[in-house]
C-alpha cells in the first residue's frame, strides 16, 4: 500500500515526502481548465499530477489504484480534508500549512485559523487515530495539533 498524507499546502511538501503523485482534490478546480493548466505546468516534472473533484477522489483511493503511489493529496479546506479521511481508510496524516483568517475563526499558530466547526472536525479525526500536524515549509518543525 502507498503512503497518503492530506495537506492544504503544497510549498516543498512533494520534496520532503518524496511524493511520486499529487492528487488535487477539489470540486471547482475539477472543473476549471485554465487552473488545471496553471497548475500542470507549476508541478515538479517527476512528479504526476492528478486533479479530481471530492468524490472521484475519494473513489479512486478506495480502489486501490492509487496504491502504488506514495500520494500528496492536496485539498482546499478543513471540510474537504475531513470528508476524504472519513470516508477512506488509507489517511494516516493530515498537514495543515496555511489557513488565513476569517471571522470568528480563532488563531492557533502562525498560519493556522480554525473555525469551531473546523476544531470540532480536526478533534474527531485525532480521536480516530490520525494525526493533524502544523507545518508550513517541509523544512519547518512539526508541530502536532492536539
Amino acid at each position: 500500500m502507498g503512503a497518503y498524507t492530506i495537506s492544504n499546502s503544497v510549498q516543498g511538501e512533494s520534496l520532503e515526502l518524496k511524493a511520486d503523485c499529487i492528487l488535487i482534490a477539489n470540486d471547482s478546480v475539477a472543473t476549471d481548465e485554465l487552473r488545471k493548466s496553471t497548475l500542470k505546468l507549476a508541478k515538479p516534472q517527476e512528479i504526476k499530477l492528478v486533479i479530481k473533484n471530492i468524490n472521484d477522489a475519494i473513489d479512486s483511493i478506495n480502489s486501490g489504484i492509487t496504491d502504488k503511489y506514495k500520494l500528496l493529496i492536496i485539498v482546499e479546506s478543513i471540510e474537504d480534508a475531513y470528508k476524504i479521511t472519513k470516508e477512506t481508510k488509507q489517511i494516516k496524516q493530515i498537514n495543515l500549512g496555511g489557513i488565513k483568517p476569517r471571522e470568528n475563526s480563532k488563531n492557533i499558530s502562525k498560519t493556522i485559523n480554525l473555525l469551531e466547526n473546523e476544531e470540532l472536525m480536526l478533534k474527531d479525526l485525532i480521536k480516530n487515530g490520525i494525526e493533524i500536524e502544523i507545518r508550513q515549509l517541509a523544512t519547518d518543525n512539526k508541530i502536532l495539533y492536539k
